[in-house]
């Protein structure tokens, strides 16, 4: 090797290191910037905190959401019975629609009552996702409970259960 190609490669180290010091002084002022955020943050945490403590709980509850009338006129004219027990059964949107279908039409035939009160009755059975779904359905659409359940089935079709295989049946013990 030739002292020029040497001192090339000095100066390419040099260049190297001098970049890579520029590079590290860098990440040490992003550095030093986030933990000044963090610690602005941390400070606006605990203000918010302390002040939570201070406000009533009540005050600041919001205000249950409001939606529109989702059944028809002739469902919405249809009273339940005071003596009548709602169903136990409830969905959240990741179990199976037929079994939940299931569930509520034995408890339903239990129970008796008209496909109106079914209707009623079947919002009741919906938490998270699935009453959001159903809130989301357009004002006065829902005219029968067989709509109702055929909507129902179309929006958690994917939840449902496969169906069984012959294979299946070596599974079980």
């Amino acid at each position: 090797m030739t002292m020029q190609q040497l001192m090339g490669m000095m100066k390419g180290l040099q260049d190297a290191m001098a970049a890579s010091k520029a590079e590290q002084e860098r990440m040490q002022a992003d550095l030093a910037a986030s933990q000044a955020r963090s610690d602005e943050l941390h400070r606006a945490n605990e203000e918010l905190r302390r002040g939570w403590r201070d406000v009533d709980e009540l005050e600041t509850a919001s205000p249950p959401r409001e939606f529109t009338t989702l059944f028809s006129q002739a469902i919405l004219g249809t009273t339940i019975p005071n003596t009548f027990t709602g169903p136990k059964v409830t969905l959240t949107g990741m179990e199976d629609p037929e079994a939940h279908l299931t569930a509520f039409h034995m408890q339903m035939m239990l129970v008796g009552g008209s496909d109106a009160v079914k209707c009623k009755l079947f919002m009741s059975t919906l938490t998270g996702m699935a009453l959001d779904w159903f809130i989301s359905l357009p004002e006065g659409h829902i005219t029968s409970f067989a709509q109702l359940s055929r909507l129902f089935r179309e929006q958690y079709l994917a939840n449902r259960a496969p169906a069984p295989v012959p294979y299946d049946l070596f599974d079980m013990k």
